[in-house]
């Protein structure tokens, strides 16, 4: 089992960043992947990034590149998703996930392809 925990969402105004950090715990070494999804009010989970636990691929939601990034701390075994110019349509909460698969390939984007979530956060951000 891996446990995941989320930190850093809150009150954003449009343009400003906010970086948000899952920390897992438990059988940490059968992750192959981890990423972050978004849900916002009324609509479905979806894809924000998503990166090998143990290496430096990553995989980004087409309409977030450039203001997204996902990284992960070896140092503090974390991984953080540095959201920057937010805009109101990124309020939602958001969730960290993992996955046991060694591919990325298919369904790294899906959210039934994840084995692990966490809690979520909720990241609002005002205009």
């Amino acid at each position: 089992q891996v446990q995941l925990v989320e930190s850093g969402g809150g009150l954003a105004q449009a343009g400003d960043s906010l970086r948000l950090s899952c920390a897992p715990s438990g059988r940490t070494s059968s992750i192959g992947y981890m990423a972050w999804f978004r849900q916002a009010p009324g609509k479905e989970r979806e894809f924000a990034a998503g990166i090998r636990w143990g290496g430096s691929a990553t995989y980004y939601a087409d309409s977030l590149k450039g203001r997204f990034t996902i990284s992960r701390d070896n140092a503090k075994n974390t991984v953080a998703l540095q959201m920057n110019s937010l805009k109101p349509e990124d309020t939602a909460v958001y969730y960290c996930a993992a996955r046991t698969a060694s591919s990325w390939y298919p369904g790294g984007r899906l959210v039934s392809a994840y084995d692990y979530w966490g809690q979520g956060t909720q990241v609002t951000v005002s205009s």
